[in-house]
C-alpha cells in the first residue's frame, strides 16, 4: 500500500474503534431512549400552519410590535421547520399568539452625561398551536419572556425599535422551538 492510503485506512479504523468504544448509537427510528436520531424533530402529521397577526394586551402601547413579531414568526417557521404557511381554510394547524407585556429597564448610566448607557427590554408572549382538523391543542405556552439589551447612548444611539428587533427575532425562534415534537 502507498503511505497516503495506509494513513487513510488507519484513520478510518481508529474512528470506527472510537465509536465502538464510546457506544454511539445512531438511532434512525428515534424512539427517544438515550439515543441520537436523524429524524425530523417536528410532528410528521402536520404539513401547514396558519399564523394570524399576533394581538397585544391593552397595556402594551408600542406601535407595530405585533406585526413585526408575526412576520418574524412566519419567517422562522419557513426557515426552521418543514411546514408551509397557508391560509386558514387550507392549513392543518393555526398558531395564535399575543404580546402580554413589554418591560423596559435601565441597566447602566453613562457617568459623563447621566443618560442611560444600556437598556434592557423584555417582551412577554403567549401562544397556542392548535390542530384545525380536530380542534386539539398541540402546544400552549403562557407568558414566557424574551430579553435583550440595547445601547441608546452615542455612538450606537439605538432606539427602542432597533433594540426590540433582536428580542422579536429571538422570540420567534423560541416559539418555533416549541413546535418541535416531545422527546
Amino acid at each position: 500500500m502507498r503511505p497516503a492510503r495506509t494513513i487513510l485506512v488507519m484513520g478510518l479504523l481508529t474512528a470506527a474503534a472510537w465509536f465502538l468504544a464510546v457506544g454511539c448509537d445512531l438511532n434512525v427510528e428515534g424512539d427517544g431512549q438515550n439515543a441520537y436520531t436523524m429524524a425530523s424533530p417536528y410532528p410528521k402529521n402536520v404539513k401547514s400552519v396558519w399564523v394570524p397577526i399576533f394581538t397585544r394586551s391593552k397595556d402594551v402601547y408600542r406601535h407595530n410590535l405585533e406585526d413585526r413579531l408575526t412576520e418574524a414568526v412566519q419567517k422562522a417557521i419557513e426557515k426552521y421547520t418543514p411546514y408551509k404557511l397557508a391560509a386558514r381554510s387550507r392549513a392543518d394547524t393555526e398558531l395564535i399568539g399575543s404580546i402580554d407585556e413589554v418591560i423596559q429597564g435601565i441597566l447602566a448610566f453613562n457617568p459623563d452625561t447621566g443618560n442611560p448607557f444600556e437598556k434592557e427590554v423584555t417582551i412577554n408572549i403567549s401562544f397556542t398551536w392548535t390542530d384545525l382538523r380536530d380542534g386539539e391543542t398541540i402546544k400552549e405556552q403562557k407568558n414566557f419572556g424574551v430579553t435583550g439589551i440595547y445601547i441608546p447612548d452615542p455612538p450606537l444611539g439605538e432606539i427602542f425599535f432597533e433594540g426590540s428587533q433582536d428580542v422579536i427575532e429571538k422570540a420567534a425562534v423560541r416559539i418555533v422551538e416549541h413546535m418541535e415534537a416531545e422527546w
